[in-house]
């Protein structure tokens, strides 16, 4: 059965006009949720290949695992729920306003990939989707309102790819990230109920790059690592309510991703990751006037103080029959945001991540993914912001809380074969003279 071309690529196409907007799923505001298949398995392995074609966002060497024409598109419905419920407030009128109500938004991210093998050593990729997002709305009017009412992160990344296969064991990739990134930043100028908003409001265009080697030492083994540098965003918007116009620059951090995947019979594989994201480089980003140069009076910076982020998860795959394969994963997230630096904009704090999922194929061309995950919070999460905090430098009330956050995570992805997967991809030409 084959469907109509056209369509298929529309849909991957759509990746590029989704707005990839809901609480961040990867620390802080940054969003894991790009591949079905990889989500079936916690991300297990994601950068030794277990994704298929979608391992390319964390390693660009991995598309020379995909024989042929190759192209999928992803997309993933977040659904979650946090509550704040304040439990002291200076002054003390404050806790009056009542909790936040669910600050999360449900969204859904989307992520489109394209992978084509020019002959046997030579690859072209294509990713486009949304590695950041973020939008968090408590009540218009609650406890903490003068540090929050509307927090939200958007952005796009298109990535084109190489990937190059240097022998049996080795191969490289590299990509170019061409990343929009806007972000509006708005709380109450009051404790009253009627207080209007404002707060910052910015976008900008950044650039980047990835790099990517997996290695197969033995036969159904594959280890693979992947960095994703850092992107600098140089905003400019306004500070709305106050109409002063505002530049900010913001550096997004760069990670890397180590894999490994190990085939233990011809239908049972294991798979491993150990991720690093670099969120400490964020610091505390100077907002200027866009005037005057100066530091803006109002809110003169963005109270990032973010640690390092780590994630670990495993995995396994089993292959029923030529039709169906299972997959289930477990993973643990040591968030960037502690408690010294929790804010109610994003009251992450460390994650276990549970997930299953599985692969129809269709036929030898096309199949189909969907996956589940369930993220629940380790421990108690609680907001504290006295001093010693950074956000409670920017407005100087006290407010403690607790806050209840979980996450319900469905993915679906379909995958199609462009070429005839019967027929070998012609080596290079080699000429004598």
């Amino acid at each position: 059965m084959r469907f109509n071309r056209s369509l298929i690529l529309a849909a991957v196409s759509l990746s590029a006009l989704v707005a990839a907007q809901g609480a961040a799923q990867a620390g802080a505001f940054a969003l894991r949720e790009q591949s079905a298949t990889g989500q079936g398995e916690s991300f297990a392995g994601v950068a030794a290949g277990s994704a298929g074609v979608s391992s390319m966002y964390w390693n660009p060497a991995t598309i020379t695992m995909a024989p042929g024409w190759q192209g999928e598109f992803h997309a993933t419905a977040i659904i979650p729920e946090s509550k704040i419920a304040p439990t002291f407030t200076i002054p003390a009128g404050l806790a009056a306003l009542g909790p936040s109500g669910d600050i999360g938004m449900d969204a859904v991210v989307p992520a489109g990939y394209a992978s084509f093998q020019i002959n046997d050593s030579l690859w072209l990729g294509f990713y486009n989707g949304a590695p950041y997002g973020l939008v968090t709305k408590p009540n218009p009017v609650w406890a903490g309102q003068i540090y929050a009412r509307t927090t939200s992160v958007f952005s796009y990344e298109a990535m084109p790819t190489i990937g190059y296969k240097v022998n049996d064991w080795l191969s490289v990739g590299a990509g170019v990230r061409a990343q929009y990134f806007k972000v509006r930043y708005f709380s109450a100028t009051a404790a009253s109920p009627f207080a209007p908003s404002a707060g910052l409001e910015g976008d900008s265009w950044g650039f980047g790059y990835s790099l990517g080697a997996t290695l197969t030492p033995f036969a159904g083994t594959s280890i693979g690592i992947g960095f994703r540098s850092a992107v600098e965003q140089k905003l400019e918007g306004n500070f709305q309510y106050f109409g002063i116009p505002i530049k900010a620059n913001l550096v997004l951090p760069e990670s890397v991703s180590v894999g490994i995947s190990q085939r233990i019979t011809d239908a049972f594989t294991l798979n491993a990751t150990a991720e690093w994201t670099n969120w400490s480089r964020l610091g505390y980003p100077r907002v200027t006037n866009g005037l005057t140069g100066t530091l803006l009076a109002q809110s003169p910076y963005l109270p990032l103080d973010y640690k390092d982020g780590w994630f670990f998860s495993v995995g396994g795959e089993y292959r029923i029959n030529p039709a169906w394969t299972v997959r289930a994963g477990l993973g643990y997230e040591i968030s960037p945001i502690e408690l010294e630096t929790r804010s109610p904009r994003l009251p992450d704090t460390d994650r276990v991540w549970l997930s299953v999922g599985t692969t129809y194929n269709w036929s030898d061309q096309l199949s189909f993914d969907l996956a589940y995950t369930h993220i629940f919070a380790v421990g108690n999460t609680n907001l504290s912001l006295t001093p010693g905090n950074p956000t409670f430098a920017t407005r100087g009330a006290v407010l403690t809380a607790d806050v209840d956050t979980h996450v319900d995570i469905i993915s679906a992805g379909v995958k199609y074969r462009w070429d005839n997967p019967a027929k070998a991809i012609p080596a290079p030409i080699v000429r004598k003279y």
